[in-house]
């Protein structure tokens, strides 16, 4: 497992994220394609966040990504989706007569954390992490 170093954080946070065109039209191809590839990858640089592996297919968009802690999931996907689709309308006229609407990205995406811990490994190191006094547990008696 990796770790990497913020200034007053040490994190291993992944998440996996899709997110698809609106319509679900097929217009990730070629050049349209190969500037998405781009664009996400300037995102993500800018904001610390590394890229594990991608595929950018017709219709949609998969990313594994690891990011810092003071980034939210959908903080992510609101740069990603907001600054491709700018710069998409700008540099090819043909998907801004498609996307009449301004909107070339579909509401929502799908993301799921990728974990190194499990919860046992946790709940093992919180027992054994100190000699435990039966005062010093955050659980509540139900």
């Amino acid at each position: 497992m990796e770790y990497r170093y913020g200034s007053h954080t040490v994190f291993n946070i992944e998440y996996h994220f899709v997110w698809v065109t609106k319509y679900r039209y097929q217009v990730l191809k070629g050049d349209i394609a190969q500037r998405v590839r781009e664009l996400v990858r300037q995102t993500c640089e800018a904001f610390e966040i590394r890229i594990i592996s991608g595929v950018v297919s017709k219709d949609h968009v998969h990313i594994f990504v690891s990011a810092p802690p003071n980034i939210a999931p959908s903080e992510i996907m609101k740069k990603i989706k907001g600054r491709s689709a700018t710069k998409l309308f700008e540099e090819f006229p043909n998907v801004k007569k498609r996307y009449w609407g301004r909107h070339f990205w579909a509401r929502g995406f799908f993301c799921v954390t990728s974990g190194q811990v499990t919860d046992e490994m946790i709940t093992n190191y919180l027992e054994h992490h100190f000699e435990p006094k039966p005062d010093d547990n955050f659980k509540t008696d139900s």
